[in-house]
């Protein structure tokens, strides 16, 4: 299993400042990365304070199993959701080192609440 210090090594430096957050766990759902907007958005719970713990706890019930779901199949989970007057989209997706699954990335974006969609030929 790669560590953090391996891990942060191969991030891009640009991930850091962009406006909106990404999360990186581990196989086990161990936070290996926190660029600031991700940092930011989970504040309440300790910031970057958080990195390496586990995501599980900060997940129950239904979010929690479908994290694991995640982790055990290296599947990918796409939803967007409404709070505080505030529409996201969550992606979250498997990642890979040398073609082996390592864990997840989520990536969670600020939409606006009405959004064109294009159908493309």
């Amino acid at each position: 299993m790669m560590n953090n210090l391996d891990f942060l090594q191969h991030l891009p430096a640009m991930t850091k400042e962009l406006p909106f957050a990404i999360t990186v766990c581990d196989t086990e759902g161990i936070i290996l990365y926190m660029n600031e907007r991700s940092i930011s958005t989970f504040k309440k719970y300790g910031g970057d304070e958080i990195i390496g713990t586990s995501l599980f706890l900060y997940h129950q019930g239904p979010s929690a199993i479908k994290l694991r779901e995640l982790l055990e199949n290296a599947s990918n989970n796409a939803y967007t959701i409404e709070k505080n007057g505030i529409k996201k989209m969550i992606y979250q997706s498997p990642w890979f080192n040398k073609g082996k699954f390592a864990g997840l990335i989520e990536l969670s974006i600020e939409i606006p609440m009405q959004m064109p969609h294009f159908v493309r030929q």
